[in-house]
């Protein structure tokens, strides 16, 4: 956008290699550059590598942001330094690594938020990137694929935090460009197999493969606003939720398909528990969605996994629990609520999107319908 600075935003998990593809990217940078580095410790090591490192004597501001992260605890500070940057500094780039934990979607819906309540912006999201390790996604999630055993699946994952790869997997589903990384660490055949499974987890984004974070500056940049709606409707989750066509290309060759679970009764929590911790199908590569127990019928609960790893936890309430007076303010500022409303139930439901190599929809259904209380049961408590 002319006389609009562009924003380009770098996410990724802790150790994918977000700094050394920022390094590589201002080397290559010949215009003037501002650098925002976020790290959620109170030393941001980051920031601290790049100013040792190679952005030493060039035309660079570094702005500091700690103890905390731009997609939530500091979301207002950050769209505050980037407000600043764009109007008192030189700039012509502005370059933000996030924390490895942050949400991509989160930090762009800011910017949306921030162009709403702003007029005669001077700056843009241009991009938004996830650098993906390739060699770990294949290892820690794409093991279904290479046929790995129960035995192989326990060394790999021994000592994992539960809801990493979740993180991982909602920082592919919302970029439009991902930066596969690492790739000297696999064969072709790996490559190509996770680049097609990456794909399918968001659609719209360009996969640029790199060793050590090396990749043209030219192609990352888009040079017009990020598409927010356009790489939300993307990702496969939400590709599933609107009834899009599968990939013929993905499910002939990898047999890699979706499919949506949705039901009105709630869920008997010890017996779901039991059921993703004992019994769950080792071919869903990803699934997520919004659950409801039987013992709690005001929480939201959200359900993720993601190769091994699957977590259940609360989110907001449900609009159904709220007052009459709150649910009246709710309808007014989001009618859309009331669309798929039930006299019973209100907005409670269960809604999970699950995406798998060959996976069997009957008998995943049932196994989630032998966990659900019910109906008449549930009216009567």
């Amino acid at each position: 956008m002319e006389n609009k600075i562009p924003v380009i935003l770098i996410t990724g998990y802790l150790g994918a290699g977000k700094t050394t593809l920022l390094n590589e990217l201002l080397q290559q940078e010949e215009r003037k550059v501002a650098l925002i580095v976020n790290d959620i410790g109170s030393v941001n090591i980051d920031a601290k590598l790049l100013k040792q490192g190679n952005i030493a004597g060039m035309d660079t501001n570094v702005v500091e942001l700690s103890n905390g992260c731009i997609c939530c605890t500091l979301r207002e500070e950050f769209m505050e330094q980037i407000d600043e940057i764009s109007k008192c500094s030189n700039a012509e780039i502005i370059f933000v690594e996030a924390s490895g934990v942050s949400d991509p979607s989160s930090i762009a819906e800011a910017f949306l938020v921030h162009e709403q309540t702003h007029e005669d912006l001077l700056f843009f999201l241009d991009t938004v990137i996830t650098v993906v390790d390739a060699d770990r996604v294949h290892s820690e999630f794409l093991y279904e694929l290479e046929g790995k055993t129960k035995d192989d699946e326990e060394k790999i994952s021994a000592n994992e935090d539960v809801d990493i790869i979740n993180l991982v997997m909602d920082q592919i589903e919302f970029c439009n460009v991902i930066v596969l990384n690492k790739c000297d660490l696999l064969g072709e055949e790996e490559l190509t197999k996770v680049e097609k499974v990456l794909k399918r987890l968001q659609s719209s984004a360009n996969i640029i493969r790199s060793i050590h974070g090396k990749v043209k500056i030219e192609d990352l940049l888009n040079d017009e606003p990020f598409d927010f709606e356009e790489v939300l409707g993307g990702s496969a989750i939400q590709r599933a939720l609107a009834h899009a066509e599968i990939e013929d290309e993905d499910e002939e060759e990898y047999g890699i398909t979706s499919f949506v679970f949705e039901a009105r009764n709630p869920l008997i929590r010890e017996k779901f528990m039991d059921f993703i911790n004992n019994d769950y199908p080792m071919n869903i590569i990803r699934a997520k969605g919004y659950i409801w127990f039987s013992d709690d019928d005001v929480h939201v609960q959200l359900f993720e996994q993601a190769g091994r790893n699957a977590v259940v936890s609360k989110m907001s309430n449900w609009v159904a629990s709220l007052s009459a007076e709150e649910q009246k303010n709710v309808f007014e500022e989001y009618p859309e609520v009331r669309d798929d409303w039930d006299e019973v139930y209100g907005d409670r439901m269960i809604q999970i999107v699950f995406i798998g190599k060959n996976i069997d929809k009957e008998h995943i259904s049932a196994k989630i319908s032998e966990c659900i209380h019910g109906e008449e049961q549930w009216k009567d408590l």
